[in-house]
């Protein structure tokens, strides 16, 4: 076997691998969204249990790839690829801790529950989801426009979080004696605010090894 098809052997598990891991984040997403949703304390648990599966995928992923790099050599655009799986893995598994932080957040909302709509924070999550998505198709199909559009929702969940944030601020001032509860929903949405920056970060990983240019998006 050439060492060129051996890399690109490797390479192929690396991108299913990477494939698997966006999906168990997205299944973890999923599952927080709707405990969001509907107060499912059981389902807030099994996203912690996930956590634990992306952890050992991270580790898995980035030991590869270190390997390849290691024993292959890569020089451009070969280099560059294996250089992103890190920030790839890097931003799922923060991704996947904003979700078990969504989760947590969700059975508490649920002792306490805010007596106005959660839409606001089920849009932001529910784009959050559908960036990491295409984050990890555009990376995998090697689409920098792809990466670009998904990382412009971005803009989408800054704009639901500013006015949540609002919305919460006004309902404290017509309730302050529910400061407790008006932090734990602004930190709810702060998570779901920081999700969306990672998957950014991850997009702007994808346009690096496309184009080798540091590119910030939605700056």
């Amino acid at each position: 076997m050439t060492t060129r098809i051996q890399f690109n052997e490797e390479l192929g598990r690396l991108h299913h691998d990477i494939l698997t891991m966006g999906a168990r984040v997205e299944e973890d997403l999923t599952k927080a969204l709707l405990a969001l949703k509907t107060g499912d304390v059981a389902l807030a648990k099994e996203v912690k249990a996930g956590d634990e599966l992306v952890n050992a995928m991270q580790l898995k992923i980035e030991d590869q790839a270190a390997k390849l790099i290691a024993t292959q050599q890569p020089v451009a655009r070969d280099l560059r690829e294996l250089v992103t799986v890190f920030k790839i893995t890097d931003n799922l598994e923060r991704i996947g801790d904003h979700a078990v932080h969504l989760a947590k957040a969700a059975r508490r909302l649920s002792e306490d529950p805010y007596p106005r709509s959660l839409e606001r924070l089920e849009r932001m999550a529910a784009v959050d989801l559908a960036m990491v998505h295409e984050a990890v198709a555009a990376y995998l199909e090697h689409d920098e426009a792809r990466a670009r559009a998904a990382a412009a929702r971005d803009d989408e969940v800054d704009a639901e979080h500013k006015a949540f944030v609002q919305e919460v601020l006004a309902y404290l001032a017509e309730n302050p004696g529910k400061a407790q509860q008006a932090t734990k929903l602004i930190a709810t949405s702060s998570f779901l605010e920081r999700l969306g920056d990672h998957v950014t970060n991850l997009c702007e990983a994808v346009v690096f090894m496309l184009t080798g240019a540091h590119t910030e998006l939605n700056e």
